[in-house]
């Protein structure tokens, strides 16, 4: 064990945030006198919980209960995961750093879950640090839950303190998974039951998440939500129609530990042995009927992602389909590019959760990439009918009409940035603008474009609230715009990852900027370089970059003047000649500094 334990991989502990979504399975003996008992109907009557005597008059009773809890992200871009870990659960814990106080996420993700339909606790951590204004979040935190501030839990993970009140809170509010077979489930008859686990013809499970093993092939996070399991039974994915054999199954101690059976209302794993990726979705149903997941994530982003070599291509390959395993938001396609050559144009639900790909891929992988300009997806009509377009380069210079996608933006600060927050209207198309009260903070809600969002709004965000401000974002639908397509050409030829849409206002800014930072940014070559930016068929923006000086007479010691023009005019004509074949590859550091805005 070790400090962050869910938190594995070096990107959550170096970023501070949970990324994946972690479950872990947890049997709490909880010791009390027979006054104590826990006698709250639902969970007294279908909680998995057994008593063991410790004295003839009963005085101590040990109640042991099963509790399947899942530790989930709060940024915005990983709202996927935590409405795959809604639908697997009966209850939620809304956790608030104490330090820190409620954040955007927290009212996104409390939203979420009051949707869902599931009982809400409140909880606020790290107290060991004794925040002074704990009792201010505290107060908030209540007033979020319509609930006293006596009912919001206070709890250290460091200590472990208020733990033990937080588990009896659990236990006693949160229903018990409602199912026949496991509305009696006892530790006497644990084993029965498995062992009849109920007929197959009923058994379903939901798959919420999954990881591949080179032994055991795909291995599915489930939830069972009726019949049970068996290792060795022969099973299916319902929607993928794929049959196969359960090699193994168990649950999460918090490690992968084997077990004979999983039964209704357990979360465990099932390894299928199946070893292709492409057959198994998250949100499918094994066993025989399917049954209703959640809403099935789309991406909004996408970005073309090129190997830094390119004989990397079929090792990229590889470990997308390996990502996309544990990450089913994102997709990738083939993707070809004059300059930067094969590659795949991949679609996320945010900037950050682009980030993190790219930054497993080289960890995990160890694969250096070049990745394009980030763009979102538009409708196009042109000639009367309607096409999506996700790739920049493809967007038509003339058309009928364009609809870009708009997100609705809820952002929380203190009350005393809330001025330099409303200037940032003149650098971002912030729409709709309403504003509210919430304790000592302000709640800001306004309509912004997709677009707008993924390029660097939360850097700016950050910047001018000194990082106290929050906000969170939902997809609301398309709004029409007047948008055209920037092409930034080097040396005369068009580099696609830098192509961008951007408003038909901001066009020529937009485009004398790019060309102004890369002339900064690329190196000299021993030609002139010369850097436009195009838009509808016409120069916008134009600069050059001179060509390196290189003394071709420093040897010459005497003689005709002629000798030295002879060799001059030789390097003008080697100039001239790399000036008409000569190439200019962008380095990764290159893009990175593009993109920021």
């Amino acid at each position: 064990m070790k400090a962050q334990y869910l938190d594995s991989m070096d990107l959550e502990r170096e970023r501070g945030i949970t990324i994946k979504m972690t479950p872990v399975r947890m049997v709490y003996q909880l010791l009390t006198d027979n006054k104590q008992l826990i006698t709250n109907n639902r969970s007294e009557a279908n909680h998995s919980y057994k008593s063991s005597v410790k004295s003839d008059k009963l005085l101590n009773l040990k109640q042991e209960f099963v509790l399947n809890l899942i530790d989930t992200p709060g940024h915005s871009d990983f709202s996927y995961e935590v409405s795959r870990a809604l639908m697997a659960v009966e209850g939620a814990i809304l956790l608030v750093d104490a330090s820190q106080g409620i954040q955007a996420q927290t009212l996104a993700n409390f939203h979420s879950a009051k949707k869902a339909g599931l009982t809400i606790i409140g909880a606020v951590n790290k107290i060991d640090l004794h925040p002074p204004q704990m009792e201010a979040v505290m107060a908030d935190l209540a007033r979020l839950l319509e609930c006293s501030p006596e009912k919001i839990y206070k709890v250290s993970g460091k200590t472990g303190e208020g733990a033990e009140e937080l588990l009896r809170a659990v236990i006693r509010e949160v229903p018990p998974p409602s199912t026949r077979i496991f509305a009696d489930l006892t530790r006497t008859n644990a084993e029965s039951l498995r062992e009849s686990a109920s007929s197959r013809h009923q058994s379903a499970a939901l798959v919420f998440d999954s990881f591949y093993d080179d032994h055991k092939g795909i291995i599915a996070y489930v939830r069972v939500f009726n019949g049970g399991f068996n290792a060795g039974d022969e099973t299916k994915l319902v929607a993928a129609d794929e049959k196969f054999r359960i090699k193994e199954l168990g649950f999460f101690h918090p490690k992968l530990t084997p077990a004979k059976a999983i039964v209704s209302g357990e979360i465990g794993y099932i390894a299928t042995g199946l070893k292709d990726p492409n057959k198994l979705k998250i949100g499918d149903t094994i066993g025989e009927k399917p049954l209703p997941g959640y809403r099935v994530p789309k991406p909004v982003v996408f970005v073309a992602i090129y190997p830094h070599e390119d004989s990397d291509y079929d090792d990229l390959k590889t470990s997308l389909y390996r990502l996309k395993l544990n990450d089913a938001s994102f997709t990738f396609e083939p993707d070809m590019s004059e300059v930067l050559g094969r590659g795949f144009k991949c679609g996320f639900l945010g900037r950050l959760h682009f980030e993190i790909v790219t930054a497993r891929l080289e960890r995990e992988f160890n694969l250096k990439t070049v990745n394009s300009f980030p763009s979102v997806a538009y409708k196009v009509k042109t000639r009367g009918e309607w096409q999506e377009i996700k790739n920049p380069k493809d967007f038509p210079d003339d058309y009928d009409d364009v609809l870009q996608p708009m997100v609705r933006l809820e952002i929380l600060t203190p009350g005393n940035y809330l001025g330099d927050i409303m200037a940032m209207q003149s650098q971002y198309s912030l729409t709709n603008i309403m504003t509210q009260n919430f304790g000592d903070y302000m709640i800001i809600s306004a309509d912004l474009p997709l677009s707008d969002l993924v390029s660097d709004f939360d850097d700016k965000l950050k910047s001018v609230s000194q990082g106290y401000a929050s906000f969170s974002y939902e997809i609301i639908g398309e709004e029409s715009a007047d948008l055209v397509k920037l092409e930034i050409l080097v040396a005369s030829e068009v580099v696609p990852g830098l192509t961008r849409i951007v408003s038909r206002e901001e066009v020529e800014r937009e485009g004398r900027k790019m060309v102004e930072r890369l002339k900064d940014l690329l190196p000299k070559q021993q030609f002139v370089q010369a850097l436009q930016a195009k838009s509808g068929g016409r120069i916008i923006a134009r600069e050059n970059i001179p060509a390196l000086k290189k003394d071709v007479t420093g040897y010459l010691y005497g003689g005709d003047r002629t000798r030295k023009m002879k060799l001059w005019k030789k390097q003008a004509r080697g100039k001239a000649r790399l000036k008409s074949t000569g190439r200019v590859t962008l380095s990764a550091d290159v893009f990175k500094e593009l993109l920021k805005k």
